[in-house]
């Protein structure tokens, strides 16, 4: 569970998994570096473009659902980064019922951003759409390496509950409590605390969740 205090290597949140305490540390941000400008405006014309693509599709969505995914396709291939285009795109192949398609489209975006928390977000949840539950736990793993992010922690604390690693699943779950998870992670996290056997941890989360929350803890 998660608590106050400091570590020796970085001041911050400790958070409290079956045997150990570990230390959340904030992530030192790159110095930016002043982008090129005819970069910049190369970036900035693709943006615009990328836009009105996805415009296009949108206006398209209700009565031509497949020219609507040809322009959302154009879009996403024109954005110079990670955006909600993409996302989009996956979820056009997800409601076509195409697992696999939102599968290969995720592939191609995460190598395409490798750097993006995002990308490796998308490409976690498509894996478990397509019932790979262990590649999809390496991809919100990769997104955590690269980012302290509350889905996906949760996302693979769930991955690894499954598994029937409560100890490390409770340790995911901490980690989203610590960076905005929310009541839920903390729930989620006694209840991981709780399967693995650490019962006095269990019980702290669960009182801290009924102090975060005002209301009485049950089994549900």
């Amino acid at each position: 569970m998660p608590s106050q205090g400091v570590t020796d290597r970085c001041p911050g949140v400790v958070l409290k998994g079956s045997s150990q305490a570990v230390a959340i540390c904030p992530r030192t941000q790159a110095l930016s570096t002043p982008m090129n400008p005819i970069i910049r405006l190369w970036h900035g014309a693709r943006s615009r473009a990328s836009g009105w693509a996805a415009r296009r599709s949108a206006r398209l969505a209700v009565r031509d659902s497949r020219a609507s995914e040809r322009w959302l396709r154009r879009a996403a291939g024109l954005a110079p980064g990670f955006s909600f285009v993409h996302r989009d795109l996956v979820a056009a192949r997800r409601r076509a019922d195409d697992r696999l398609g939102a599968l290969e489209i995720a592939q191609r975006v995460a190598r395409r951003f490798q750097r993006s928390a995002d990308a490796w977000v998308l490409l976690g949840e498509a894996y478990n759409g397509a019932f790979r539950p262990d590649d999809a736990l390496v991809a919100f793993e990769r997104a955590l390496a690269i980012d302290e992010r509350a889905d996906a922690a949760i996302a693979a604390g769930d991955l690894y509950a499954r598994k029937g690693d409560y100890a490390t699943a409770g340790a995911r779950y901490a980690r989203a409590y610590a960076v905005g998870g929310g009541p839920d992670a903390l729930k989620a996290n006694a209840k991981a605390l709780r399967s693995a056997g650490d019962l006095a941890a269990a019980q702290q989360a669960q009182e801290m969740w009924e102090r975060v929350t005002g209301k009485r803890w049950t089994n549900d």
